[in-house]
Formats: structure tokens, C-alpha cells, sequence
């Protein structure tokens, strides 16, 4: 048997749940294996057509596809001079991009992964940037203590989606904003999309970006299987290399398709 339909049998075993379990273990180990140098993103990229054009500083290049769905979701509000929560900030290369170009009162990152905060802290020396550990579902703020909340590609892990747009709702001051981008996969569509449309929240927008991300998707496929291979271990590498591959196509298929829609909502807390 090829390896590629090993890989097919070994994914179509695995429901949701065991999914979910085996990405916060594959989160969890990524994180121990960074290096300092090493990409601080976790998101998949964004890019329009024509092409966004971002100005970026030269450190930040290598990572523009990465920085430009963060840029996208987050400019659907301007939080500049504002108080601004990240839920789910993973490696924190988003809280740093947007707390440096952006310039909002101050940025927190919270995520539940406490290896991923510790990297965090160590890694984005950034004024007004700050990161602690914490759940989306049980957020550890007073009622009313942030005037935008972002949270991108994050959801998709949460147990109770729902719980995590009550908690928003409650943290937002009046007229605080959630920007907010995420996919889902054929199975789980139609209640995520009925619990954007019933949010605690008034929807200001909600648009599919499949185009937009399965180009970026496109444009860095060798870059993104890199880092996956490089923080695999030797012994697997060959494999991993082979299976990475097969399922990031299927991926991007997926999205291109439509099959797996990825969407990007603001709402506004009235």
C-alpha cells in the first residue's frame, strides 16, 4: 500500500474529537521544538488579488502571507489607541505584528497552551504587548474590559463555540468590536454558521475568503511544509514529509472547492 493511502486511512479514522486531541498534542509538542529564529505563526495566509502589498520591515517579510490575514481580520475596526484582546494568540506572531504596526493602548495574547505563552514572553519584546495563559471559553477578565477582541484561526479547537461568543460579548465595552476569521469542516458547518448568525453581537460583516487564502495557501506551500518537516523528529521525517503533503493538498482542495469554507465577520457590541 502507498504511503499516501495509509495516510487517507489514518485520517479517515479519526473523528472530530480525536482530532481536536491530536492537534493540541501536535500544538504542544511544536512549540516545545521552536527555536528562536524559527516562524511565529501558526495561521494559514491571506492574499488578495491584486496583491495586498502590505509594507513590512525586512524581518517581517518571510512571514507576509501569515501577517496579511492577521492585517485583513483586524482592520475591519480601527484599534488604534485601543484596548485589544487576542484569543488563541499560538506563538504570538500576530499580537506582535499588529501591537508594532497598529499601535493599539495596549495587547494582550491569551492562549491555552502555557508552553506557547512561555515562548511568547520569551520571544516578543514588544512595548504594550503583553500574553497570559488562559481558556476562550472562560475568559479570567472583569465584564467590559476590552475594546476589541481578535480572535483568528483559533475557534475551529473550542468545545463550545457558543460559550466562547458569550464570554466575547461579555469582556467588550459598548461599541467593542470582535474580528474574527476561522474555517470549519463538512460536518460542523451549519452550526458554526448558526451560532455567527445567533452571536450575543450585532454581525457587521461576513464574507468567505477561500479565494484569498487558498492563493496565499498556494504561493507558500514549500515554505509552510518546511517548518512542518523541521520540527518533526529525524526518525519520522520521511514519512511526515509524505503525509504533510498529502493532507495539505487535500486541504487546500477542500478550500478551493468550497467544501471547507473560511469566513471573515466583525460584529460590534451594542
Amino acid at each position: 500500500m502507498e504511503v499516501k493511502d495509509r495516510v487517507r486511512q489514518a485520517f479517515q479514522s479519526i473523528d472530530e474529537v480525536g482530532l481536536n486531541r491530536l492537534h493540541r498534542s501536535m500544538y504542544r509538542y511544536f512549540t516545545r521544538r521552536l527555536n528562536p529564529g524559527d516562524s511565529a505563526f501558526l495561521n494559514v495566509g491571506y492574499e488578495e488579488d491584486p496583491p495586498l502589498g502590505l509594507p513590512l520591515e525586512v524581518d517581517d517579510e518571510p512571514d507576509r502571507y501569515y501577517i496579511q490575514l492577521y492585517h485583513a481580520t483586524a482592520t475591519q475596526a480601527d484599534i488604534s489607541g485601543k484596548v485589544v484582546l487576542e484569543v488563541g494568540c499560538g506563538h504570538g506572531g500576530g499580537a506582535s505584528y499588529l501591537a508594532r504596526y497598529l499601535h493599539p493602548a495596549s495587547y494582550t495574547g491569551l492562549d491555552l497552551n502555557a508552553a506557547g505563552i512561555a515562548y511568547c514572553r520569551r520571544r516578543h519584546d514588544v512595548p504594550n504587548l503583553d500574553f497570559m495563559e488562559g481558556d476562550a471559553q472562560d475568559l479570567p477578565f472583569a465584564d467590559e474590559s476590552f475594546d476589541a477582541v481578535i480572535n483568528v484561526e483559533s475557534s475551529v479547537h473550542y468545545p463550545r463555540f457558543s460559550r466562547f461568543l458569550d464570554e466575547v460579548a461579555r469582556v467588550l465595552r459598548p461599541g467593542g468590536h470582535l474580528l474574527y476569521t476561522d474555517f470549519r469542516s463538512p460536518g460542523t458547518v451549519t452550526a458554526w454558521e448558526d451560532a455567527l448568525e445567533n452571536a450575543p453581537l450585532k454581525m457587521l460583516s461576513n464574507r468567505l475568503i477561500n479565494a484569498e487564502v487558498v492563493r496565499a495557501m498556494d504561493l507558500n506551500t514549500e515554505q509552510r511544509l518546511t517548518r512542518i518537516y523541521s520540527l518533526m523528529p529525524a526518525l519520522v521525517r520521511p514519512f511526515s514529509r509524505a503525509s504533510s503533503r498529502y493532507a495539505d493538498a487535500k486541504g487546500v482542495d477542500a478550500m478551493r472547492i468550497g467544501r471547507v469554507p473560511y469566513r471573515m465577520c466583525s460584529f460590534v457590541k451594542a
